[in-house]
């Protein structure tokens, strides 16, 4: 008997009733043992006392996540830009401010 006989076929539905959607240009890595933490937000410019320039991160949504999906996340992503880059050519980071990343090991 192969494989194939023996998996079953599911049936996936998408439920978009609850989604809301926010636009990030931005985001903050945190980790703990068993999790990652994905803050998304906006960085804003403000007015600073000093005279420096200044940013604000405000967070709009946060997405917490095991490692498993964690690294599904980042393979999907890596699949995804690839193909964006082979019709449109290579994303181009000029100035780009890194992205905030902590690490809590707990």
């Amino acid at each position: 008997m192969t494989d194939q006989a023996d998996q079953q076929q599911i049936q996936l539905r998408i439920d978009e009733s609850k989604m809301v959607t926010t636009y990030a240009n931005t985001i903050r890595t945190s980790t703990m043992q068993d999790e990652v933490v994905l803050d998304y937000g906006m960085n804003l410019p403000v007015p600073s006392q000093d005279g420096q320039p200044a940013l604000v991160f405000a967070v709009g949504s946060r997405v917490v996540m095991n490692w498993a999906g964690a690294k599904r996340l980042a393979i999907s992503l890596g699949q995804v830009i690839r193909q964006y880059e082979e019709r449109n050519g290579e994303i181009q980071i000029q100035g780009a401010q890194p992205a905030a990343e902590t690490s809590d090991a707990t």
